[in-house]
């Protein structure tokens, strides 16, 4: 297939200065590599969520950029635009767009939907209505850029990511005649509510009916767009190739390409200056610690941590909790600092604990597993299971310690006031035993950083290790675990078993294993990865063109 010359790439999403989940990190990432393939001539396009009180913290708005196009497009019901800079590696064009406005015709909207391409937007609830007024809205962006452009985009694709974007995805394709349309499925939403209600996915995946799944889970809406959005791109594409086959059997495409999410080191410490920043990381971890539980930690303590999206089947939670466990009642090598980094429903920091910190007392606080308020304290499914096993008893003295950090760690959470990723690099350890875990941005940025992680064979990163690499710590720094729908005791016996082993690791051979994860992260770097993405751009351009 000929490479067909591209004018313009526009790619809208929730996600874009807006950092909610993985998609921001794929976008954030990927922006760097595509700015020096198409300088400016990439637009990313997302919702104007903000406020004065809380603005956008990584959008610089611009008066110069696409000036003449601000001053003279003529948008829709009402729309307003802000153009500027994303602030992060590239500094690509971005676009947020205020989409209240579209809220008054969504029923008209919705009735066209339903009429052209079968969507069935009746039983919609949530936040429904939101992602297709903003999808809508990236739509008319997109028209009204194209027409401005005039024969400067002639080749032009709309990229759209996730089931959010499909309504974007639809008007594109009935309104803007030179655009070829990319649909990119990051997990389909209904293999994903599968899952989160507690029913096997992958042993009767090809038993599966999704339209049937979607009116079951009262999922029909969201589905139903989804599927539309998929059929009606002139390329889908999905990130891995679990994903692919959820994808195929769930919304009846099989999509043309595989994008695995690449990776953009630069937030990595230089060498000369990674030292200190995790000598850093490992006092301010064990400081808190000390604070809160009164323990004694020395330099020996083996840190890790599991984090992400707080989805606690989904993303393995349960298991790490009870492999946790289980380390406590068969020993360690070294004493073990334990986190859950995941943002729930958190309150305030805790007052008693930064006191603590800050005057530097080594009493044993009450609760010690937690270092923020919990609004939903009794039915937060992390706390919970944490104090049932025993990590909260005041006659807790095993080797390990367990401390819950329900809040988003981004420099300012009132505790350790350091970024998620400051903390990463002081970690002995991370573990990610996902059972729904399309790709894995956090096993892939625990590499990058030198530090081993185990994941499991059903996330797409873990698919990955095993088809590019040794699935061990020596080979590539990471582990990924057989997890399926019914071998979860074992799941969790391997995984205390790998941590036992690694603890028990000479200096010299954690330093070769912790080679070993960078150098596997240096093979998922962007400029290796994104010729998947032109693969997919090609694909759109050539098979839209079929059709003119």
């Amino acid at each position: 297939m000929p490479n067909v010359a591209i004018d313009y790439i526009f790619e809208a999403s929730w996600e874009v200065c807006n950092k909610i989940g993985g998609i921001y990190t794929v976008l954030s990432t990927k922006a760097k590599t595509l700015q020096k393939l198409y300088k400016d001539r990439v637009i990313f396009i997302g919702p104007d969520v903000w406020t004065d009180e809380r603005p956008a913290l990584d959008f610089t708005e611009s008066k110069t950029v696409l000036k003449k196009w601000r001053e003279t497009a003529l948008l829709p019901e009402g729309l307003e635009v802000r153009v500027g800079r994303w602030d992060i590696p590239g500094k690509p064009i971005a676009i947020l767009v205020k989409f209240d406005s579209m809220y008054a015709s969504k029923d008209e909207f919705y009735g066209h939907l339903w009429e052209r391409f079968g969507v069935d937007s009746l039983h919609a609830y949530g936040d429904y209505d939101e992602a297709c007024a903003f999808g809508r809205a990236a739509a008319a962006v997109i028209e009204s850029l194209v027409e401005f452009l005039g024969d400067k985009a002639n080749n032009v694709i709309a990229h759209f990511d996730e089931w959010t974007l499909g309504t974007g995805l639809l008007t594109v394709k009935e309104r803007v005649e030179k655009a070829a349309t990319v649909f990119t499925t990051h997990a389909t939403s209904i293999g994903r509510s599968i899952c989160g209600n507690g029913k096997p996915l992958y042993d009767y995946l090809p038993g599966y009916d999704g339209d049937q799944m979607a009116r079951e889970l009262n999922m029909e809406s969201k589905h139903s767009l989804e599927k539309a959005a998929a059929r009606e791109a002139d390329c889908f594409t999905t990130v891995s190739d679990v994903t692919a086959r959820e994808s195929e059997q769930l919304l009846c495409r099989r999509p043309d390409v595989v994008t695995p999410n690449g990776f953009e080191p630069g937030f990595v410490p230089a060498k000369n200056k990674f030292k200190a920043a995790r000598s850093a990381a490992r006092k301010k971890m064990l400081d808190v610690a000390r604070a809160l539980t009164g323990r004694a930690f020395d330099d020996n303590t083996f840190i890790m941590a599991t984090s992400g999206r707080c989805e606690y089947r989904n993303k393995g939670i349960d298991v790490y909790c009870d492999a946790l466990a289980r380390l406590n009642e068969n020993g360690t090598p070294r004493p073990v600092l334990a986190f859950v980094m995941v943002p729930a429903w958190a309150g305030a920091p805790r007052a008693d604990l930064m006191a603590s910190i800050s005057e530097g007392h080594t009493t044993r606080l009450a609760d010690p597993v937690l270092t923020h308020a919990l609004h939903n304290y009794n039915e937060d499914p992390i706390n919970r299971r944490l104090h049932e096993l025993g990590f909260a008893a005041a006659e807790s003295n095993g080797p390990v310690t367990a401390i819950y950090v329900p809040c988003y760690l981004n420099g300012h959470d009132g505790i350790f006031n350091m970024s998620y990723y400051d903390l990463l690099i002081g970690m002995d350890a991370t573990v990610f035993p996902s059972y729904y875990e399309p790709w894995g941005y956090t096993p892939l940025e625990s590499v990058a950083f030198g530090v081993p992680t185990i994941t499991t064979t059903l996330s797409g990163f873990g698919q990955w290790i095993c088809s590019t690499s040794e699935n061990s710590f020596a080979d590539c720094g990471a582990v990924a675990v057989k997890r399926t729908d019914s071998n979860y005791g074992d799941v969790v016996k391997a995984i205390a078993d790998d941590l036992t082993a690694l603890m028990a690791l000479s200096a010299e051979k954690r330093a070769e294993v912790s080679e070993a994860a960078r150098q596997t992260a240096a093979r998922a770097d962007w400029s290796n990865f994104i010729v998947d993405y032109e693969k997919a751009y090609n694909i759109a351009l050539t098979n839209h063109n079929k059709k003119q």
